[in-house]
């Protein structure tokens, strides 16, 4: 795939996100005030550790560490390139954090594709980068970050 139609793809799956954000949409878990958006990885890590918890640990374990019904997130075997034989829902290949944004937001949560916010989304993936030891110090993960970073292979 090349970067101008991965970047057409995060348009289209993450655009309608940053047109709610922008139009002050709210988080129930917040009591329906906006949450402010982190303004670094380090504060989306936190956030998304909090996002985890509540939207993905169910399925994929405590920390990322994978269940019987989903993958881990974090270590050694965690994004692969290749989907797993026999997955059920991820068809396509994980080469860059962007690679893995597009899956999420049109796959997950399992129970509710597409309902988290563009932040939520983000700091989700930054606690799962931080959990394969990516640190992004000072920098924001966001889908311009995302196409040029590269999943790690060891």
């Amino acid at each position: 795939m090349s970067m101008q139609t991965l970047n057409a793809a995060l348009v289209l799956v993450l655009g309608p996100l940053a047109l709610a954000s922008a139009c002050g949409a709210t988080d129930a878990k917040n009591g329906g005030n906006a949450r402010q958006s982190p303004a670094n990885f380090s504060e989306q890590v936190s956030r998304g550790a909090e996002v985890y918890a509540a939207h993905c640990g169910s399925c994929h374990g405590k920390g990322g560490a994978g269940t019987a019904s989903a993958p881990a997130l974090g270590g050694p075997k965690a994004l692969p390139l290749e989907p797993p034989s026999g997955a059920a829902v991820r068809k396509s290949q994980f080469v860059t954090v962007a690679d893995v944004a597009t899956f999420v937001v049109q796959n997950m949560p399992g129970d509710a594709p597409g309902s988290l916010s563009e932040d939520d989304y983000f700091a989700v993936l930054a606690f799962v980068l931080q959990a394969n030891g990516i640190d992004l110090g000072q920098k924001k993960l966001d889908s311009a970050l995302a196409t040029s970073l590269t999943i790690p292979r060891d």
